[in-house]
This record gives C-alpha cells, structure tokens and sequence, in this order.
C-alpha cells in the first residue's frame, strides 16, 4: 500500500511502469574522500513505479579520470545493455559503482554515455543539497530524498511489486 505523500512530496507510487526517463535540472553533487567526484545541474533522471529516481550523469560533468570501465555488464529489458566503472580515489577502489548504457533502447536516448552512481558506497550524494539515502537491495541504484514518498522497492518483501 503507498504512503499517503506529505505536502511538497511526489509518490513513487505514482511513477509510470514502462520506466521513464525525463531531463533534470535539479543539483546534483557527489564527493567521496574529499573529492568532487560529479556535479550538475544537467541529469537525466529514470522514473519506474515503487523506485526512488536514479540519477544519470552527463561526462563533462564527472571526472572521468577516476573511473575506469569494469568487466560487469548487465540487461534491462528496457534500457538495453549496461556497462559498469570502478572508481578509484586515492589508490582504492570502489568496484562496480557506476553504470551507463553507450546504446540505449530508443525510449531511453537521453541516458546515452550518461552515468549512473550508487549511494551507497560514497562518502557524499546529495540533490539540491540534501544527502539521500541509497534504495536498499544492492542491486537497484535509487536515490531517496525526504520530497519521495514511498514505500520504495528493494527492502524485505519487496521484490514480487
């Protein structure tokens, strides 16, 4: 059952299914050991019902000379193929915390050569300023923010919505 959504909150309950994918002009900031790894204001953001948005960045906004292309690959059915990137800040590396579709299905054209962050595993991801929380279940890359309502999938029980 959705949360009923709070003044100035959108439901992710009200995200249309085929996914989505729509410009964004909102801030969006990534840090990770004191490094300014991304920062934007020209995403493109992925809506599908029950998920938080993901957020896809355009290059020249990254710094591209942290990432490097990874051996993981994966497929969505509406998307197309994924290719992935580690991240590497100060001799560590962050395997797999990145993903980007070079040829995406006709729908999804804006996501061409943009890229996609995991919360979780970095120090800092904000939108408009204010620190998300990574979508649970590992396996999807949403970024929540207190204007979401939810519940959003990937936690307990979740994974037959």
């Amino acid at each position: 059952m959705p949360d009923r959504p709070a003044p100035g909150q959108e439901s992710v309950w009200s995200y249309p299914r085929p996914a989505i994918a729509e410009r964004c002009a909102r801030h969006i900031r990534i840090e990770h050991r004191g490094l300014v790894i991304a920062d934007t204001r020209a995403s493109v953001r992925t809506l599908e019902t029950s998920h938080p948005p993901g957020y896809y960045l355009p290059p020249s906004d990254i710094l591209m000379t942290a990432l490097r292309p990874s051996a993981r690959g994966s497929f969505c059915e509406w998307k197309g193929q994924a290719v992935y990137y580690d991240l590497v800040v100060d001799g560590t590396v962050i395997e797999d915390v990145a993903w980007s579709y070079p040829a995406p299905t006709p729908a999804f054209e804006p996501l061409r050569d943009h890229i996609a962050f995991y919360p979780a595993p970095l120090d800092v991801c904000t939108v408009d300023g204010v620190q998300v929380v990574p979508q649970d279940g590992g396996f999807y890359g949403g970024w929540i923010t207190p204007d979401l309502a939810g519940p959003f999938k990937g936690g307990p029980g979740s994974r037959f919505w």
